[in-house]
């Protein structure tokens, strides 16, 4: 989502999700698959502000924000055998605010 003020913010993430799926059908002959993770409010020093913000809490469905093991579970699937056949996506892990 883009928000005022964030145009180098959007930027950044539109150009990762492009070099996420270049890199991913540029690869995927060789058998290397390339996916990316965007997480939305994760429990970090970052988000420490935000994190018990009612604006925020109401902006998730989800009600919380996300725990950094919930992250770390999701890219060890992407690392593991069970994603070999998942390539350039970008899995959003925002307790489904970007919906």
């Amino acid at each position: 989502m883009g928000n005022a003020g964030q145009a180098n913010y959007s930027a950044s993430k539109a150009g990762l999700v492009g070099l996420t799926k270049s890199a991913a059908r540029e690869l995927a002959g060789r058998g290397v698959t390339c996916n990316a993770i965007a997480p939305g409010f994760i429990k970090t020093d970052m988000t420490r502000e935000f994190q018990e913000s009612e604006e925020v809490l109401s902006a998730i469905p989800l009600k919380r924000v996300g725990e950094p093991e919930e992250v770390a579970r999701l890219a060890a699937f992407l690392a593991g055998d069970g994603a070999g056949y998942i390539t350039g996506e970008v899995i959003r892990i925002d307790g489904g605010m970007a919906m």
